[in-house]
């Protein structure tokens, strides 16, 4: 499998023929992530990770083109009838060829008097975990963690401690696009770090580079 990171929140997963696209956001390069996409699969529906318009395009350009999501953003496109499907918590289901199994229900505190919204973290090919906008710790070994490097609603010990919990094999960043340089700096420190003190590597990718995983 080949992961490639777009901008802030956006991944592209690709095997044999088939590519499988997570949280093409506002920030994401929405037409060049999409581009090719079998499958879509949505966290929540804040705008860094969903692009009703940039998505709704891709879906009329392929008619194949399905999405898989929470509760919230099935209901925005409840208009596009069977393509778009509904997920939540331990469900389990295949996406172009992945397969996919869910996990968490909310979304990290934004506003101490706001219930969060609806947040679904997805487990694909028992390789990689994209949590979107919550410290989810699945009940199974994640091999490939994608790490919230920066957020609102995230501090720098809240990301050792999720690290330590989730203990993956490897970890690459996530959901920095709020940052500057500077920021990104201090981030990638406190990233790596994290991996250190559990005897790994974590890193950030730049938006268009790809690693191949499995092969080992």
């Amino acid at each position: 499998m080949r992961l490639t990171k777009f901008g802030h929140a956006c991944v592209r997963l690709q095997k044999d023929d088939r590519t499988l696209v997570i949280d093409p956001g506002a920030f994401s390069e929405a037409g060049d992530a999409l581009a090719g996409a079998d499958a879509v699969l949505i966290t929540h529906e804040h705008f860094d990770h969903f692009d009703a318009d940039g998505l709704r395009k891709a879906m009329a350009d392929k008619p194949d083109l399905q999405v898989w999501t929470s509760r919230e953003v099935a209901g925005k496109l409840a208009d596009l009838g069977g393509r778009v499907h509904e997920v939540g918590h331990e469900d389990t289901f295949t996406a172009a060829g992945f397969d996919v199994h869910v996990y968490g229900e909310e979304h990290e505190l934004l506003h101490p008097d706001v219930p969060p919204i609806p947040n679904v973290g997805f487990f694909v090919d028992g390789e990689v975990f994209h949590p979107g906008d919550a410290l989810t710790v699945p009940s199974v070994h994640v091999p490939t963690l994608c790490l919230p490097g920066n957020a609102p609603w995230l501090k720098v010990p809240e990301m050792f401690q999720y690290t330590r919990a989730v203990d993956p094999d490897r970890a690459f960043v996530i959901h920095d696009g709020l940052l500057n340089d500077i920021g990104l700096t201090v981030m990638q420190t406190a990233v790596t770090n994290a991996g250190k003190q559990l005897g790994k590597e974590f890193r950030r990718l730049e938006p268009g580079d790809s690693v191949e995983l499995g092969a080992e």
